[in-house]
Protein backbone atom coordinates (compact mmCIF):
# COMPACT_ATOMS: atom_id res chain seq x y z
CA UNK A 1 0.00 0.00 0.00
CA UNK A 2 1.31 3.43 -0.95
CA UNK A 3 0.48 6.37 1.32
CA UNK A 4 0.96 10.07 0.67
CA UNK A 5 1.39 12.55 3.53
CA UNK A 6 1.20 16.34 3.57
CA UNK A 7 3.23 18.03 6.29
CA UNK A 8 4.20 21.50 7.42
CA UNK A 9 7.33 22.59 9.26
CA UNK A 10 9.33 25.51 10.56
CA UNK A 11 12.73 25.15 8.94
CA UNK A 12 14.62 27.15 11.54
CA UNK A 13 17.05 24.92 13.37
CA UNK A 14 17.10 22.19 10.72
CA UNK A 15 19.70 21.45 8.08
CA UNK A 16 17.12 21.38 5.31
CA UNK A 17 14.96 18.52 4.09
CA UNK A 18 17.40 15.88 2.89
CA UNK A 19 18.77 13.31 5.32
CA UNK A 20 22.24 14.05 6.73
CA UNK A 21 24.68 12.22 9.00
CA UNK A 22 23.83 14.75 11.71
CA UNK A 23 20.18 13.53 11.67
CA UNK A 24 19.12 17.20 12.03
CA UNK A 25 16.88 17.35 8.97
CA UNK A 26 13.15 17.26 8.36
CA UNK A 27 13.41 13.95 6.50
CA UNK A 28 15.33 12.36 9.38
CA UNK A 29 12.75 13.49 11.94
CA UNK A 30 9.82 12.33 9.83
CA UNK A 31 11.27 8.91 9.02
CA UNK A 32 12.21 8.35 12.65
CA UNK A 33 8.68 9.23 13.78
CA UNK A 34 7.01 7.06 11.12
CA UNK A 35 9.27 4.16 12.06
CA UNK A 36 8.44 4.61 15.73
CA UNK A 37 4.72 4.69 15.02
CA UNK A 38 4.70 1.76 12.56
CA UNK A 39 7.26 -0.26 14.50
CA UNK A 40 9.11 -1.00 11.27
CA UNK A 41 11.55 1.03 9.13
CA UNK A 42 9.88 3.54 6.80
CA UNK A 43 11.63 5.72 4.25
CA UNK A 44 9.93 8.53 2.34
CA UNK A 45 10.36 10.33 -0.98
CA UNK A 46 9.44 14.02 -1.10
CA UNK A 47 8.01 16.41 -3.69
CA UNK A 48 10.77 18.97 -3.33
CA UNK A 49 13.84 19.32 -1.12
CA UNK A 50 14.13 22.53 0.89
CA UNK A 51 17.31 24.21 2.16
CA UNK A 52 18.34 24.85 5.74
CA UNK A 53 16.08 27.50 7.28
CA UNK A 54 13.38 27.19 4.61
CA UNK A 55 9.85 26.49 5.84
CA UNK A 56 7.27 24.10 4.39
CA UNK A 57 3.51 24.65 4.34
CA UNK A 58 2.68 21.50 2.40
CA UNK A 59 5.57 19.22 1.70
CA UNK A 60 4.23 16.01 0.17
CA UNK A 61 5.89 12.62 0.63
CA UNK A 62 5.01 9.05 -0.19
CA UNK A 63 6.05 5.69 1.24
CA UNK A 64 5.09 2.03 0.91
CA UNK A 65 3.96 -0.10 3.83
CA UNK A 66 2.00 -3.25 4.70
CA UNK A 67 0.84 -1.74 7.99
CA UNK A 68 -2.93 -1.27 8.09
CA UNK A 69 -4.01 1.90 9.91
CA UNK A 70 -6.75 4.47 9.50
CA UNK A 71 -5.50 7.56 7.69
CA UNK A 72 -6.30 9.66 10.76
CA UNK A 73 -4.07 7.34 12.79
CA UNK A 74 -1.14 7.97 10.46
CA UNK A 75 -1.62 11.68 11.12
CA UNK A 76 -2.09 11.61 14.89
CA UNK A 77 0.26 8.71 15.53
CA UNK A 78 3.16 10.15 13.57
CA UNK A 79 2.64 13.60 15.09
CA UNK A 80 2.91 12.09 18.57
CA UNK A 81 6.58 11.33 17.83
CA UNK A 82 7.43 14.46 15.84
CA UNK A 83 8.97 17.64 17.30
CA UNK A 84 6.53 20.51 17.83
CA UNK A 85 7.73 22.42 14.76
CA UNK A 86 6.89 19.61 12.31
CA UNK A 87 3.34 18.29 11.82
CA UNK A 88 1.68 15.86 9.43
CA UNK A 89 -1.46 17.59 8.15
CA UNK A 90 -3.12 14.80 6.14
CA UNK A 91 -2.65 11.21 4.98
CA UNK A 92 -4.19 9.50 1.96
CA UNK A 93 -3.88 6.18 0.15
CA UNK A 94 -2.64 6.68 -3.42
CA UNK A 95 -2.15 4.31 -6.37
CA UNK A 96 1.16 2.47 -6.56
CA UNK A 97 2.23 4.51 -9.59
CA UNK A 98 1.86 7.83 -7.73
CA UNK A 99 5.21 9.51 -7.01
CA UNK A 100 5.45 12.57 -4.77
CA UNK A 101 8.10 14.16 -6.98
CA UNK A 102 7.56 12.56 -10.37
CA UNK A 103 3.78 13.11 -10.42
CA UNK A 104 4.05 16.83 -9.63
CA UNK A 105 3.32 19.12 -12.57
CA UNK A 106 4.44 22.30 -10.80
CA UNK A 107 5.84 23.60 -7.51
CA UNK A 108 4.94 26.71 -5.52
CA UNK A 109 6.91 28.96 -3.19
CA UNK A 110 6.28 32.22 -1.36
CA UNK A 111 8.83 34.66 0.00
CA UNK A 112 7.74 36.97 2.83
CA UNK A 113 9.84 40.10 3.16
CA UNK A 114 9.74 42.81 5.83
CA UNK A 115 10.55 46.34 4.66
CA UNK A 116 11.38 48.29 7.81
CA UNK A 117 14.07 50.60 9.24
CA UNK A 118 14.39 48.14 12.14
CA UNK A 119 15.22 44.44 11.88
CA UNK A 120 12.52 41.87 12.76
CA UNK A 121 12.20 40.42 16.26
CA UNK A 122 8.87 38.61 16.73
CA UNK A 123 9.05 37.36 13.12
CA UNK A 124 12.75 36.50 13.17
CA UNK A 125 13.49 33.51 10.90
CA UNK A 126 10.00 33.81 9.39
CA UNK A 127 10.64 36.83 7.15
CA UNK A 128 13.47 38.25 5.13
CA UNK A 129 14.38 41.88 5.82
CA UNK A 130 15.37 45.04 3.97
CA UNK A 131 15.61 48.51 5.48
CA UNK A 132 15.45 50.54 2.24
CA UNK A 133 12.07 51.13 0.50
CA UNK A 134 11.28 48.96 -2.51
CA UNK A 135 9.81 50.08 -5.84
CA UNK A 136 6.90 47.79 -6.69
CA UNK A 137 6.62 48.76 -10.34
CA UNK A 138 10.34 48.31 -11.02
CA UNK A 139 10.37 44.82 -9.49
CA UNK A 140 7.23 43.84 -11.38
CA UNK A 141 8.82 44.94 -14.66
CA UNK A 142 11.92 42.90 -13.82
CA UNK A 143 9.78 39.84 -13.09
CA UNK A 144 8.35 39.81 -16.63
CA UNK A 145 11.76 38.85 -18.06
CA UNK A 146 11.75 35.66 -15.99
CA UNK A 147 8.35 34.33 -17.07
CA UNK A 148 8.32 31.40 -19.45
CA UNK A 149 10.99 28.83 -20.26
CA UNK A 150 14.60 29.95 -19.87
CA UNK A 151 18.07 28.82 -18.97
CA UNK A 152 18.36 29.92 -15.32
CA UNK A 153 22.09 29.23 -14.92
CA UNK A 154 22.60 32.76 -13.54
CA UNK A 155 20.30 31.91 -10.62
CA UNK A 156 21.69 28.44 -9.94
CA UNK A 157 23.80 27.48 -6.93
CA UNK A 158 27.19 25.95 -7.70
CA UNK A 159 26.17 22.80 -5.79
CA UNK A 160 22.93 22.35 -7.77
CA UNK A 161 22.43 18.75 -8.88
CA UNK A 162 19.66 19.39 -11.42
CA UNK A 163 20.31 17.76 -14.79
CA UNK A 164 19.26 20.89 -16.70
CA UNK A 165 19.17 24.63 -15.87
CA UNK A 166 16.17 25.10 -18.16
CA UNK A 167 12.98 25.68 -16.18
CA UNK A 168 9.57 27.18 -16.92
CA UNK A 169 8.25 29.85 -14.55
CA UNK A 170 4.46 30.00 -14.86
CA UNK A 171 3.78 32.84 -12.47
CA UNK A 172 5.42 35.51 -10.30
CA UNK A 173 3.10 37.69 -8.22
CA UNK A 174 4.07 40.31 -5.67
CA UNK A 175 1.99 42.40 -3.30
CA UNK A 176 2.64 44.83 -0.48
CA UNK A 177 0.83 45.22 2.85
CA UNK A 178 1.65 48.51 4.58
CA UNK A 179 1.32 48.48 8.36
CA UNK A 180 0.15 51.22 10.73
CA UNK A 181 3.77 51.83 11.69
CA UNK A 182 4.62 52.53 8.02
CA UNK A 183 6.62 49.35 7.67
CA UNK A 184 5.52 46.88 4.99
CA UNK A 185 5.27 43.16 4.45
CA UNK A 186 5.84 41.97 0.90
CA UNK A 187 4.70 38.60 -0.41
CA UNK A 188 6.32 37.19 -3.56
CA UNK A 189 4.64 34.09 -5.05
CA UNK A 190 6.42 31.81 -7.52
CA UNK A 191 5.12 28.85 -9.50
CA UNK A 192 7.20 26.83 -11.95
CA UNK A 193 7.52 23.33 -13.30
CA UNK A 194 10.59 22.99 -11.05
CA UNK A 195 13.25 25.14 -9.39
CA UNK A 196 17.02 24.99 -9.23
CA UNK A 197 18.99 24.99 -5.99
CA UNK A 198 18.85 28.53 -4.50
CA UNK A 199 16.97 29.75 -7.59
CA UNK A 200 14.31 31.72 -5.73
CA UNK A 201 16.74 33.16 -3.19
CA UNK A 202 18.99 34.31 -6.04
CA UNK A 203 16.03 35.85 -7.86
CA UNK A 204 15.02 37.62 -4.64
CA UNK A 205 18.51 39.07 -4.33
CA UNK A 206 18.13 40.52 -7.82
CA UNK A 207 14.62 41.82 -7.12
CA UNK A 208 15.96 43.75 -4.15
CA UNK A 209 18.75 45.28 -6.24
CA UNK A 210 16.10 46.48 -8.70
CA UNK A 211 13.58 47.49 -6.04
CA UNK A 212 16.14 49.65 -4.26
CA UNK A 213 17.16 51.29 -7.58
CA UNK A 214 20.69 49.91 -7.59
CA UNK A 215 19.83 48.27 -10.91
CA UNK A 216 17.22 48.86 -13.63
CA UNK A 217 14.45 46.36 -14.41
CA UNK A 218 16.24 45.60 -17.70
CA UNK A 219 19.25 44.39 -15.71
CA UNK A 220 17.25 41.30 -14.77
CA UNK A 221 17.19 40.31 -18.45
CA UNK A 222 20.93 40.93 -18.72
CA UNK A 223 21.53 38.62 -15.78
CA UNK A 224 19.27 35.95 -17.27
CA UNK A 225 20.94 36.10 -20.69
CA UNK A 226 24.46 36.02 -19.23
CA UNK A 227 23.99 32.43 -17.96
CA UNK A 228 26.64 33.22 -15.38
CA UNK A 229 26.02 33.11 -11.62
CA UNK A 230 28.75 35.71 -11.01
CA UNK A 231 26.73 38.52 -12.64
CA UNK A 232 23.68 38.12 -10.37
CA UNK A 233 23.09 39.48 -6.87
CA UNK A 234 24.20 37.59 -3.75
CA UNK A 235 21.94 34.77 -2.53
CA UNK A 236 19.27 36.21 -0.25
CA UNK A 237 18.34 34.94 3.21
CA UNK A 238 16.34 31.68 3.51
CA UNK A 239 14.35 33.07 6.45
CA UNK A 240 11.26 34.22 4.55
CA UNK A 241 11.07 31.36 2.04
CA UNK A 242 8.11 28.96 2.23
CA UNK A 243 7.54 25.84 0.13
CA UNK A 244 3.80 25.91 -0.55
CA UNK A 245 3.97 22.47 -2.04
CA UNK A 246 3.59 20.68 -5.35
CA UNK A 247 0.74 20.94 -7.83
CA UNK A 248 -0.76 17.63 -8.96
CA UNK A 249 -3.31 16.65 -11.55
CA UNK A 250 -6.78 16.45 -10.04
CA UNK A 251 -6.90 12.72 -10.82
CA UNK A 252 -4.95 12.05 -7.61
CA UNK A 253 -7.54 13.81 -5.45
CA UNK A 254 -4.94 15.24 -3.08
CA UNK A 255 -5.42 18.42 -0.99
CA UNK A 256 -4.11 21.62 -2.54
CA UNK A 257 -3.21 23.26 0.76
CA UNK A 258 -3.14 22.80 4.53
CA UNK A 259 -4.30 24.87 7.48
CA UNK A 260 -0.75 26.24 7.65
CA UNK A 261 -1.61 28.37 4.60
CA UNK A 262 -4.02 30.37 6.74
CA UNK A 263 -1.15 31.71 8.84
CA UNK A 264 0.88 33.07 5.94
CA UNK A 265 0.64 36.79 5.24
CA UNK A 266 -1.65 37.44 2.29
Amino acid sequence: MRIALGLSYNGQGYEGWQSQLSRKTIQDKLESSLTEFAQQPIQVLCAGRTDAGVHGLMQVVHFDTQIQRDMSSWVRGTNAFLPSDIAVQWAQIVPDHFHARGSAIARRYSYILLESPVRPSIEVSRVGWVFRPLNHEAMNQAAQYLLGEHDFTSFRASACQALSPIKHIHRIDMRKHTTQSNSAYWRFDFEANAFLHHMIRNIMGCFIQVGQSFQTPQWMDEVLQAKNRDVAAPTFSPDGLYFLGPVYDTQWGLPEQTSAFDWLIT
